[in-house]
């Protein structure tokens, strides 16, 4: 294993066990996922293009999701830490933190925020008062939104300056129609608060699925690199997601041939060294702890 100096980490994919109730937002269009995703089908991909860990993010919105991918990961050394889910809204939040915070790779958590029929969900009274319930116990979160959720979004973190954010998938620009209007001097605003990252994820199942070209994504990772430039951005995968439009070499190459100029310590900051950082993942100077 690399030094963890060196490793390179895939900071967004998900795995599942499928059940047609529990994962009914895998339609017919996307029928490819409608099968288990576990973690020796990811090493596989893992093995074939460098990659030497992950952060395995959650898609149901259920503790006994959180519990399944923390078992997963307890068994797994390259599954570096979890990101799970719980209920932020619940008068329960604060017991439900302090429960999860005795396992040691749950890293922080995140809500399908981008779902919420309300645009202003993110700053909902309730939602707050469990996002204040994450920094005492070092808990990322983990931000899941449209473009259109980010003024909300930028009202959330700016009240908490101190709490740790990442933005997924880039906000989910409208790569297809080649939009960027509103979204990119949003992501600027976003990017002015320093606890906030972003993940270079979930690009191509935003793009034209069977047509997309690399070039397509360019304009939306120039927005993100100069606005949060190369110590807050990490490469995710979003595999197997991405696979509705991609593999998973296709999905890396991407973000790789884009930074392929860039200094040996750009490269290492944005396939691993920022996601260690973001997570605070245990490391020696062999690699993660174990």
């Amino acid at each position: 294993m690399r030094t963890a100096l060196a490793m390179r980490i895939d900071s967004h994919q998900h795995f599942w066990k499928y059940h047609a109730k529990r994962h009914s937002w895998i339609t017919e269009e996307m029928s490819v996922l409608k099968r288990d995703f576990l973690p020796e089908n990811l090493e596989v991909e893992c093995k074939a293009n460098g990659i030497d860990a992950s952060i395995a993010v959650q898609v149901d919105q259920s503790e006994d999701e959180t519990l399944f991918l923390l078992q997963l990961a307890e068994r797994n050394a390259s599954i570096a830490g979890v990101v799970g889910w719980i209920d932020l809204c619940s008068p329960q939040a604060a017991k439900r933190i302090k429960f999860f915070s005795k396992f040691q790779k749950l890293r922080g958590f995140r809500h399908i925020a981008q779902d919420e029929p309300d645009e202003r969900f993110l700053v909902h009274d309730d939602f707050v008062r469990g996002i204040a319930g994450l920094r005492p116990f070092g808990f990322t979160y983990d931000i899941l939104i449209y473009p259109r959720h980010l003024p909300a979004a930028l009202d959330l973190v700016a009240r908490f300056p101190e709490q740790q954010f990442v933005i997924d998938h880039l906000a989910k620009p409208e790569i297809k129609a080649r939009n960027r209007s509103g979204w990119a001097a949003l992501m600027q605003k976003m990017a002015g608060y320093r606890n906030v990252y972003c993940k270079l994820s979930g690009m191509v199942t935003e793009g034209d699925w069977r047509h997309w070209k690399k070039e397509d994504f360019r304009p939306y990772l120039d927005v993100v690199f100069g606005a949060f430039g190369p110590g807050r951005v990490m490469f995710g995968s979003d595999w197997p997601v991405c696979l509705l439009a991609a593999s998973y070499q296709q999905v890396l190459e991407i973000v790789e041939d884009y930074v392929q100029d860039c200094a040996a310590d750009v490269k290492g900051k944005v396939f691993g060294g920022n996601a260690a950082q973001f997570y605070r993942l245990k490391t020696t100077q062999h690699g993660l702890a174990a």
